[in-house]
């Protein structure tokens, strides 16, 4: 990295490919003046998710707790993957997984 009293000219780049070969090699901070930044406020940002309480039964938060442990991600996270996979299921924009064959099922939520 350069440190330089006036930055370098950007180059002007002929497709999104040159360009993102060009920043995999050069240091953004050769490029712009830091001293020139300002703070960037959005007042009227609002936050993307939104909390909501929901209730389950004891044994299937349970379960949903282990299987998150085994896959390592929080079990709030796995909650989301779940609702999200059958969203779009219900909605047609995934196919369901393949059926498994005859096997002794438990039904673990009834």
């Amino acid at each position: 990295m350069k440190k330089t009293a006036n930055p370098i000219p950007i180059p002007n780049f002929e497709n999104e490919d040159e360009e993102r070969d060009f920043w995999a090699t050069h240091s953004p901070l050769d490029y712009f003046d830091s001293k020139k930044f300002k703070r960037a406020l959005f007042p009227n940002l609002k936050p993307s998710l939104k909390s909501v309480s929901i209730r389950l039964p004891e044994n299937m938060l349970a379960e949903l707790k282990k299987l998150a442990n085994k896959k390592d991600v929080p079990y709030q996270s796995l909650a989301k993957i779940y609702l999200a996979r059958q969203i779009a299921l219900e909605r047609g924009s995934i196919s369901p997984a393949p059926k498994k064959k005859k096997g002794n099922r438990s039904q673990p939520f009834s």
